[in-house]
This record gives structure tokens, C-alpha cells and sequence, in this order.
């Protein structure tokens, strides 16, 4: 077991624990909602300045919630409240596993233009696990539909974006079926993101259901992202399970199903594979 001195509190079997921030987290209650998939691929630590729990917090929640393994996938250095790009290749100073818990060292990249570059290259690429990329305002000011395709889709054909994050996001319409069809063929995944239905970019839900129908019948990826700003919604799904109960999608092409398929998809994209994540 790795174990610091400073996770010693926060991965107790107590039934509460104390984070460094003095703020109490309830793992009692935690444990009583356990995740529904035991992956998770979005969400934000104290780097990204909106956000409000630190790298330690995500593991004790996701020891009680079940969570074997998870992405941290802060902002790209363009938003405003990005950390800089040394956070991001420092990541390799992190352990692999915490009591059994596997971490990957990812990034929420910004989709910058229409040739698909993203804020994500050189020495940040050859340090994370998972790249993410996105729409985000600040970065990429809403433009037109054929706009959002062009950028989304050329994104995906450079080669070093895994999922694509919230790509139902009402103001950046897009041509989902070209673009359900673009992610099968580069072998990329687009998300459902959670939060998309409850904090953040309301209005998302008949573009989510219209891109899971397309991914299903392209035969591609999904991705689920919780897109935590906090560890307490760390593996809440429960939004996109229901699109993915109504519109009967396979259980086979959803990447959070198990540590194995999440691993082996990043294999198949050229990631090394990890020794440490043999146990998950």
C-alpha cells in the first residue's frame, strides 16, 4: 500500500475525514452511493481555480465509492484560470495507485481553431496519460455550426485527442452524424458529460441523446465524464445512464465499463502500458 503521511486521514476507514482544507467529508454517506461504472475520466482539482477539491480528496471518495480508477484532466493552460504547463508535466512525480485507487495524469485541453490545434503539445503530451479536448468560450468563441465541425472533427484527425469533452454543449452546434462518424474512424471517444444536465451548459440534453444515438450507430466510443468541480460528484453518471437506458446503448462500447477496456482503448492509441494498473 503507497500511502503518505498526509493521505494517513484522509483514506481512513473512519467514517469521517478531514481534508487539507479543514472541510469535513462525510465518507459514511459517500459510501452509500456507490458509482454505477468504476471509472471516471473528467474532473478538476484546486489547479484549475473554479474548482474545490484537491488530488487527495478524489482518492478518499473514490475508495468509498468504488471508483478503481480515474482521470484528473484539469484546464489547459489557455483558460484564464488554467494552472500553468508545468503542472502538467510535473504530474509524473504522482504515484500510479493509492490503496488500490489508479490514477492517470490527464488534461482538458482547449480546441483552439478550425486546423484542431489544442493548447496540449510537446513536453505535456509525452507526460499525461489522457487528452482531452473541448469547446470553452474563453478559448473559442461560439461561431457556426459548420465552424464547431470543422475545428471538432480536424481535432480528432491530428492524432492526440482520446475524447472529446461535452460536445453536445448547445452553443457550439455541430453536425453530429459527421461527427459520430469522424470519431469511429480516428478511433476517438465522445463524452457524455454529467454535469452538462445538471450545473453547467443546460440545454444540453437532446444534443446528448442525439450524439449517443450517432455514436451508437457509428459503431464508436463513448466516454462518461462526471466533470467534477467537487469530490463529491465524483462518479455520478446518473443523468447519462438514463439517455444510455432509453436509447438501449451497448454496454461494450462505453469505456468506463472497467479499468481493462479504459486501458486498452489508451493502449490501442499508443499509450505504454502501465505495470502498477495490472491489479486493477
Amino acid at each position: 500500500m503507497i500511502q503518505s503521511p498526509a493521505l494517513a486521514g484522509l483514506i481512513s476507514p473512519a467514517p469521517q475525514a478531514k481534508n487539507c482544507h479543514g472541510i469535513l467529508v462525510s465518507l459514511a454517506k459517500i459510501e452509500k452511493e456507490k458509482t454505477m461504472y468504476p471509472v471516471d475520466l473528467h474532473m478538476h482539482t484546486v489547479a484549475s481555480t473554479h474548482a474545490y477539491s484537491t488530488l487527495h480528496d478524489y482518492i478518499a471518495v473514490a475508495k468509498s465509492k468504488g471508483i478503481r480508477l480515474f482521470a484528473i484532466t484539469d484546464h489547459g493552460p489557455d483558460m484564464a484560470d488554467a494552472p500553468h504547463y508545468w503542472h502538467f508535466v510535473n504530474m509524473r512525480i504522482w504515484p500510479r495507485l493509492v490503496d488500490g485507487v489508479g490514477i492517470l495524469r490527464g488534461i482538458e485541453s482547449n480546441i483552439k481553431n478550425t486546423a484542431g490545434e489544442i493548447d496540449c503539445t510537446g513536453p505535456m503530451l509525452d507526460a499525461l496519460d489522457l487528452i482531452i479536448a473541448g469547446f470553452h468560450e474563453p478559448v473559442f468563441p461560439p461561431q457556426d455550426k459548420a465552424t464547431h465541425t470543422e475545428a471538432m472533427i480536424a481535432t480528432m484527425a491530428n492524432g492526440d485527442v482520446h475524447i472529446i469533452s461535452h460536445p453536445g454543449n448547445p452553443k457550439f452546434e455541430i453536425d453530429i452524424p459527421a461527427v459520430a462518424a469522424a470519431a469511429a474512424k480516428y478511433n476517438v471517444a465522445l463524452e457524455l458529460n454529467n454535469s452538462s444536465f445538471t450545473h453547467s451548459r443546460i440545454g444540453s440534453g437532446p444534443n446528448c441523446r442525439a450524439i449517443a444515438e450517432a455514436v451508437r450507430d457509428a459503431g464508436g466510443w463513448l466516454a462518461l465524464g462526471s466533470d467534477s468541480h467537487t469530490a463529491f460528484t465524483l462518479g455520478d453518471f446518473s443523468e447519462c445512464r438514463k439517455i444510455l437506458d432509453e436509447i438501449d446503448f451497448p454496454e461494450d462500447r462505453i469505456l468506463n465499463v472497467s479499468p481493462a477496456r479504459l486501458l486498452g482503448f489508451l493502449e490501442a492509441r499508443g499509450m505504454a502500458p502501465i505495470a502498477e494498473f495490472a491489479t486493477l
